[in-house]
């Protein structure tokens, strides 16, 4: 029986992982300190092993990598706007714990570290549609963290021949996603907000867009990475993304309905105006394409 690890497994992203590896056979380990503010709860699976230890601690989970096949790096500081608040703290969880996860999976040999990381690599600078060869332009610490993250799984295949698999995430949502707080991914805030009679807070003029990917399709697309056997997928980063975007005014109206309950509120430092992803690279190597598209769901999921 293959062997894994997923850091950030009792998440929303890691959790689903989780679940799809037990169903597809596999031994997983989580490592998951559950300290995440973002989230309601955290999810477990009672087929999988759990450790709460933090990755940034290198001494207290190395050992955990022996006899590992393929380790899924989910764990991190995951929002843009705690990290302006709060960029020590993103520092330390996403470089330095990126870096003791593939420091151990060297060590104890493991095959294959597939990284989570960020759309949010791009900025403003380039033009969408978003492809890897761009330039990164990244706006805050979040980003410039999980970037370098990007930049320790190249330079740990390059070195040490460890393969590693970065898929850069464009605004995931489904099943799971955190509800909690005004910095809530905005699918989840908008259906938490209608569901208790609230008005949908808008950030900015609304005609922001972006790029929505469903969980199923992210979990796929680190099946495929942690499985392919194209030598060009390794040291590189994939798109993860539907090519399909929306403007916020848009998606408030999926939502709550034509006439729904709105609210501007200011525009935040540190986000993108547009996203969109070419997910062609993904689509060649890896195999991958989205399958979910935002508005079925949210007409199947309108209930929160």
């Amino acid at each position: 029986m293959k062997k894994a690890i997923v850091t950030g497994g009792a998440g929303f992203i890691g959790s689903h992982i989780v679940d799809r590896l037990l169903t597809d056979g596999y031994d997983v380990c989580v490592i998951d300190d559950e300290t995440s503010e973002c989230h309601d709860k955290f999810y477990f699976n009672n087929k999988a092993v759990y450790v709460k230890k933090s990755v940034q601690d290198y001494s207290s989970i190395e050992n955990y990598f022996n006899g590992v096949d393929v380790v899924f790096h989910v764990a991190a500081e995951a929002r843009i706007q705690p990290s302006i608040e709060n960029p020590i703290l993103t520092a330390i969880s996403n470089t330095v714990g990126t870096c003791s996860v593939l420091q151990a999976a060297h060590k104890h040999e493991v095959k294959r570290v597939i990284y989570s990381t960020t759309s949010s690599a791009y900025g403003n600078k380039n033009e969408p549609p978003y492809k890897e060869t761009m330039i990164e332009d990244c706006l805050t610490p979040y980003s410039v963290t999980k970037v370098a993250g990007e930049k320790l799984c190249k330079v740990f295949y390059r070195l040490y021949g460890l393969k590693t698999i970065s898929l850069r995430y464009f605004n995931v949502y489904g099943e799971r996603q955190p509800l909690k707080g005004k910095y809530a991914p905005v699918v989840g805030l908008f259906q938490r907000q209608c569901s208790k009679g609230e008005p949908m807070t808008i950030v900015g003029d609304g005609k922001q867009t972006r790029d929505f990917t469903h969980v199923s399709d992210v979990v796929e697309a680190n099946i495929l990475a942690a499985t392919t056997n194209n030598h060009k997928a390794f040291g590189e980063v994939f798109n993860i993304g539907t090519g399909i975007n929306y403007d916020i005014i848009s998606l408030a109206k999926m939502i709550g309905g034509p006439n729904c309950n709105i609210t501007f509120i200011p525009p935040r430092k540190g986000e993108s105006r547009n996203t969109i992803a070419n997910f062609s690279k993904a689509n060649e190597i890896l195999g991958w394409k989205p399958k979910v598209q935002l508005p079925n769901w949210i007409k199947d999921h309108n209930n929160v």
